[in-house]
């Protein structure tokens, strides 16, 4: 039953559109539209019934002329409504406008290998400065024993000659938008374009294998957990003539208890003696590249931040680097007995009496308070 809702809306076009818009509105909603992205919504078969009657319309001048000067009477009889044009289902309407699965690119052929995810384990260091690793991928090769033809080595392999090598059939469907090709895979080879008198035993004709391997990766610096690295054409062995798919390694990075990440920044805690920060000292540190010396100033405060410029991670095949950010933690000694309260009670005094003005909330601050 033709829709009583206006075709512009239906699309979501101006009355103004150009062809070239209302044609790209419509194949935008039927690809949203297609059941096979809807699963479960019985609602999307109908729903496209009703975009594709719209774009029947406004895609005909003369219709489309008819529809702006009398509305859906101008229409009817004509024509008019993709359901009334004795489509069986959603997928006979796809078939007559794209052509079948070529609405996604698809069609008949050989098919093309799949991607295959793979993992990679890196320290944090490696993270930081990159890597070669092996990762052992489980991926579909190609036939180590009749070379991917999918027959014995030695016997023939014959061009079908049903699709003549294509291995697809293409027909000519007259439809409400003028002639289409529908292209089809080919019956008779299954999409391969060739005949195979004597399978071979070790991929039974298919011309692939699934089978373990090991891939050498490049872990660039400054990657992080999570991140993937697309190796084009790595992935899973096509059938016999067909491109090969991508291989995808995510990458874990191993926890390092020296340092913790925070964007591009490298964090890492020290924690000194009271004594140190009262006084100053210098202190060897770890960073990424290996030990490195930082000076500590007297009278340093608990939660200080040391930058050393230029040490953190890298961007991803970029020039900018974050910095190593050392936190000054201070380790405040427990007074055990009289006598050492008493032997601190001078110092007490005389930062109470020498002491920076203001620094009562401070680390000099609470030490005088504990003796008070």
């Amino acid at each position: 039953m033709p829709t009583t809702h206006d075709y512009y809306e239906v699309l979501g076009v101006p009355r103004d559109a150009s062809d070239q818009v209302v044609k790209s509105a419509f194949r935008r909603l039927a690809r949203e539209l297609h059941p096979d992205l809807n699963p479960g919504d019985p609602s999307a078969e109908e729903r496209f019934k009703v975009v594709a009657e719209a774009y029947e319309v406004l895609s005909d001048t003369d219709q489309r002329a008819r529809y702006d000067r009398f509305g859906h009477a101008g229409v009817r009889g004509a024509g008019g409504g993709a359901g009334a044009q004795g489509f069986g289902s959603v997928q006979d309407i796809f078939d007559a406008f794209f052509g079948g699965a070529d609405i996604f690119g698809g069609g008949g052929g050989p098919a093309a290998g799949d991607d295959v995810l793979a993992s990679a384990t890196v320290t944090f260091v490696e993270s930081a400065t990159g890597v070669e690793t092996d990762v052992v991928v489980e991926r579909v090769g190609e036939c180590a024993v009749c070379a991917g033809s999918g027959a014995t080595p030695g016997t023939e392999v014959r061009t079908c000659t049903t699709c003549g090598g294509q291995g697809q059939i293409r027909q000519v469907a007259n439809t409400p938008l003028g002639q289409m090709v529908r292209a089809r895979p080919c019956g008779a080879c299954g999409g391969r374009g060739r005949g195979i008198t004597n399978p071979c035993s070790a991929c039974r004709g298919r011309g692939r294998v699934r089978a373990r391997s090991t891939v050498s990766v490049r872990v660039p610096a400054g990657i992080a957990t999570g991140q993937r690295i697309r190796l084009s054409g790595q992935g899973g062995a096509g059938d016999h003539g067909a491109s090969p798919g991508d291989l995808y390694v995510e990458v874990r990075v191993q926890p390092d208890g020296r340092f913790t990440r925070d964007g591009l920044d490298i964090v890492h805690e020290v924690i000194i003696p009271i004594t140190d920060a009262m006084t100053g000292t210098t202190l060897s540190v770890p960073t990424i590249e290996g030990e490195h010396e930082v000076g500590i100033r007297a009278g340093t405060q608990p939660g200080t931040e040391i930058r050393l410029r230029g040490k953190g991670f890298p961007v991803v095949h970029g020039r900018e680097h974050g910095d190593q950010v050392i936190v000054v933690g201070v380790r405040v000694p427990r007074v055990a007995s009289d006598e050492a309260l008493e032997a601190l009670r001078p110092l007490a005094e005389h930062l109470e009496q020498h002491g920076d003005e203001g620094d009562d909330e401070g680390f000099f601050g609470r030490l005088r308070h504990a003796f008070r």
